[in-house]
């Protein structure tokens, strides 16, 4: 099919109803706006049809719903529900319980998934009841991932591997991708998945599942692989070329509501860890464990793939692509020259595959790679506000505040975080995808000794345990880290260089678990792991010129070149997106400075407020 002409070519993608939902709208093949829906509903996580989201790309775009050629959905839901179905029959009668909970609501919204789209997108844009809408189509969802994997890549070429927890029936799946075409090489189907291998783990210590997989990544490092063994021996079979067969007589979530079992207890030493109970070295091992497994598998397929196609550029994406650890090894240690990773790599960045996929494969467009650099615009593709927009917001919430000239902001903000102090900073469109990245960011000074703790405990309000990473100039990154390529994403974990390494007193060497946070491990130990490992990202002045003049002042000031820079939000909030989310968070925690664009907010010169701590049940945690 060719596109229609004489007009812009506006795609809208969506994927919702089941975590991260997200919109994204591409115009004549550029990505324009997208968004997730949790950061305007502050629900994290999401899963509803994404209403804001939507709103806010037709806006971005400067168009309406009836000027959108093609409407997209992320994935097929009825190849999910034969999948789910067939899954049933097959363990039938185990799993009843489960069978009786999951159909009726499948029969009632899922099964009729394109009724329920168009009533959606029809409340959104105002269609009267015989109006007809823009075509509704329906991608696949590991398609949808290699779209988004591929697509906005720098290459020309590239081997494709998506990694997640199940799509319709695919878990693993490879591809090759040339121009403007997509071509499948193989998948592993459902069950077997490293993703939900790596989500039974996250269970059974004690975290959320699709939420606390990275928290599991990040205990890792306080661990020894004590149970790499039972986990090969016993759960999974790894083949040398990567491919992998789950034993589903250790999991549960084929045919119940949990994802392990009794048996699975029973290797490993006992029931799961209760949420929020004490983490012993036991749930480190299991992670460090589950965490080798996971690149053991990534690194092999990785080299089968490279072997398969004789290619050397390789995209990842799907949750796994997510695992920061895995991705640097593959880039260290794997075969391929270059390595491009989507940085809304989950669910909610299939709207922009699925959208992208309509764009290249269904209309048959022409791509132009963009030399060294990828179409993501930094990821920088939320809602922004301008300076008249926030201070309105501010004087509406009765916030003291002044508003400084460019060259003052970066030089004063230097120095309060030369000066120990943490700063709440909102700059430019908001990031798409789970990480921050300059643009709705809460900064700190990486030389501090205590600034980890202080950020965790009294800001963050998190667990002890997880580290902060490191915002670098790009062009200084190989002077602190074990890397000389660009990490715009934060998705690359690299170690700390060796000479900025601090050698442990020998009364401190005997310490392991979460004994070893407060020693520190570099002259930037608040962003260094205790494994000597940071997960980077590079700063450069093309994606994030406000936020590379403020590193440049603060090296300027102090000489380092480093920031720490965490998610701008509280433990089980999403992301601030607006000046009011942020002077919210900033207000209810410990932060000293809050940055929106030119208006600098000092907690110092505001009302005081009330102790209250109620508002911390506003959120589920994580």
């Amino acid at each position: 099919m060719t596109k229609p002409t004489g007009k812009l070519t506006s795609i809208l993608g969506v994927s919702a109803y089941y975590h991260d939902s997200a919109a994204c709208l591409i115009q004549n093949g550029k990505i324009v706006a997208a968004a997730q829906e949790e950061r305007f509903t502050r629900k994290k996580h999401d899963a509803g049809f994404p209403n804001h989201a939507v709103e806010f790309c037709l806006r971005q775009g400067g168009v309406g719903l009836r000027g959108v050629d093609y409407l997209v959905f992320y994935d097929k839901p009825f190849v999910k529900f034969e999948r789910l179905l067939e899954t049933y029959l097959s363990y039938a009668p185990k799993g009843l319980g489960s069978f009786l909970t999951a159909i009726p609501v499948w029969i009632k919204e899922k099964l009729f998934l394109r009724t329920l789209l168009e009533k959606a997108f029809r409340q959104v844009g105002n269609f009267e009841k015989k109006e007809k809408l823009p075509p509704l189509l329906f991608g696949e969802h590991h398609e949808s991932h290699a779209a988004a994997a591929f697509y906005p890549s720098p290459y020309e070429e590239a081997v494709v591997l998506c990694m997640d927890g199940v799509g319709e029936w695919a878990t693993t799946s490879a591809w090759v991708g040339r121009g403007s075409q997509l071509t499948p090489l193989w998948e592993i189907p459902f069950p077997h998945s490293i993703g939900l291998l790596y989500s039974a783990f996250t269970y059974y210590t004690g975290f959320k599942v699709n939420s606390g997989e990275y928290k599991v990544m990040g205990l890792a490092p306080y661990g020894e692989p004590k149970y790499l063994k039972t986990i090969l021996d016993n759960v999974v079979d790894v083949k040398p070329d990567g491919t992998f067969r789950l034993n589903m007589d250790y999991f549960d979530y084929c045919t119940g509501l949990r994802m392990t079992n009794n048996k699975f207890d029973a290797i490993f030493g006992g029931p799961p860890r209760q949420a929020e109970s004490t983490l012993t070295q036991r749930e480190m091992d299991l992670a460090r464990s589950v965490q080798e497994v996971t690149e053991m598998v990534m690194l092999r397929l990785a080299n089968s793939l490279q072997q398969e196609t004789g290619l050397s550029n390789l995209c990842l994406s799907g949750g796994v692509a997510l695992n920061c650890v895995g991705n640097g090894r593959v880039l260290r240690e794997g075969p391929f020259s270059g390595l491009w990773i989507q940085p809304a790599a989950g669910d909610a960045g299939s709207a922009l595959g699925a959208a992208l996929n309509v764009h290249y494969s269904y209309l048959n467009q022409p791509r132009v790679c963009q030399g060294s650099s990828d179409s993501m615009r930094g990821s920088y593709l939320g809602p922004r506000f301008s300076n008249e927009e926030i201070e309105t917001s501010l004087q509406q919430l009765e916030a003291r505040y002044e508003r400084v000239e460019d060259s003052d902001l970066y030089r004063r903000v230097g120095e309060y975080l030369a000066e120990g102090k943490v700063i709440g900073w909102l700059q430019g469109h908001m990031e798409f995808g789970p990480r921050a990245l300059g643009g709705r960011s809460i900064l700190g000074d990486p030389r501090s000794e205590k600034m980890q703790s202080v950020m965790n405990l009294k800001i963050k309000y998190r667990e002890s345990f997880r580290p902060f990473a490191p915002s670098v100039l790009r062009e200084r990154v190989s002077e602190y880290f074990e890397m000389d390529t660009d990490s715009p994403y934060m998705l690359l974990v690299a170690p700390v260089a060796e000479k900025r390494r601090r050698a442990v007193q020998p009364d401190l060497q005997k310490l392991w678990g979460i004994d070893l946070l407060n020693v520190p491990k570099s002259d930037i130990p608040a962003v260094t792991h205790v494994d000597y490992s940071a997960r980077v990202q590079t700063v450069s002045p093309d994606t994030n010129p406000r936020y590379y003049q403020l590193l440049q002042e603060f090296e300027k000031q102090t000489g380092c070149a480093v920031l720490i820079n965490t998610s701008f939000n509280v433990r089980g909030e999403p992301i601030v997106c607006t000046p009011e989310d942020a002077y919210r968070c900033f207000m209810r925690t410990e932060m000293d400075v809050l940055v929106l664009e030119n208006c600098l907010v000092l907690k110092e010169h505001q009302k005081p407020v009330p102790k209250d701590e109620a508002w911390m049940n506003e959120f589920e945690l994580d």
